[in-house]
């Protein structure tokens, strides 16, 4: 006969449909510790066996140390938006982010058995995706998630700049800056802007006597739009965010910017 209580708080633990946790419960003879076992070990296959689906949707999570000198972004896939708004996945991308403030890279080898558990309760795909980390000793790490939690970013900083700090995460989150400064671009991404702006000049009918000029006007604006420190500042467009630093005596170090999905088909 079924033991109703010994069900409710196996399925309360887990997160698993009634039916599975009445099954597990049966195969464990109706030891609860046992049948959390029979559970662990069944959520790894259904993982693997749902491996294979594409986790494009999903959220981010950013989190800061109180002391402002670690910094962490991570991205957390899964199949739908829906399950993206499970309650149950929100909660395990705040246990991904508070973990990988202290662990790095090893987050996801250490929650894989955690993901595992709720891919079998979700019933889909789930992918810790990457993580990020910031961390300095003599500056600040800053961080901002947008309200619809699918992009954010996370910047070192040279020295605590008060609200700033904030802000200019914000803005790398909105203008998507590909680098700090020029000299940091790779010479392979010079290389492809240079090709596209010859292929749309061409595209358009302009003379290929005049193409090389086009071209290289282009690429002389191309800094403004993909270096963080000739962009113009979003809260004040009439300065950029390198001059905007250096009047307070400050630099941005380093960033990492993350959108959910972004590279993924």
């Amino acid at each position: 006969m079924a033991d109703m209580a010994k069900i409710k708080e196996v399925r309360e633990r887990t997160g698993v449909g009634f039916g599975d946790c009445k099954k597990a419960l049966e195969k464990a003879d109706w030891d609860i510790e046992k049948a959390l076992d029979v559970l662990r070990k069944e959520s790894a296959v259904k993982a693997a066996k749902k491996a294979d689906r594409t986790a494009s949707e999903g959220r981010l999570a950013v989190l800061i140390s109180d002391d402002q000198k670690r910094g962490a972004i991570a991205e957390i896939n899964t199949e739908t938006d829906f399950a993206a708004r499970n309650e149950r996945f929100v909660k395990f991308c705040d246990r991904v982010i508070e973990v990988a403030i202290e662990q790095g890279d090893a987050t996801i080898p250490l929650l894989e058995d955690e993901k595992n558990e709720l891919v079998s309760a979700i019933g889909e795909n789930i992918s810790i995706r990457r993580v990020a980390t910031l961390q300095t000793e003599e500056g600040v790490v800053a961080g901002y998630l947008h309200s619809n939690g699918i992009v954010g970013a996370i910047v070192e900083l040279s020295k605590d700049v008060g609200a700033i700090n904030k802000n200019i995460a914000m803005h790398v989150t909105a203008d998507s800056p590909l680098v700090v400064s020029s000299d940091e671009l790779p010479e392979q991404v010079i290389a492809r802007e240079t090709e596209v702006y010859k292929a749309q000049a061409l595209e358009m009918g302009k003379p290929e006597h005049i193409v090389e000029g086009i071209v290289k006007g282009k690429l002389r604006k191309f800094p403004s739009e993909s270096c963080l420190d000739q962009q113009a500042y979003i809260w004040d467009r009439d300065q950029t965010v390198g001059a905007l630093l250096g009047k307070e005596g400050a630099k941005c170090e380093r960033f990492v910017r993350y959108q959910v999905g972004e590279s993924l088909e």
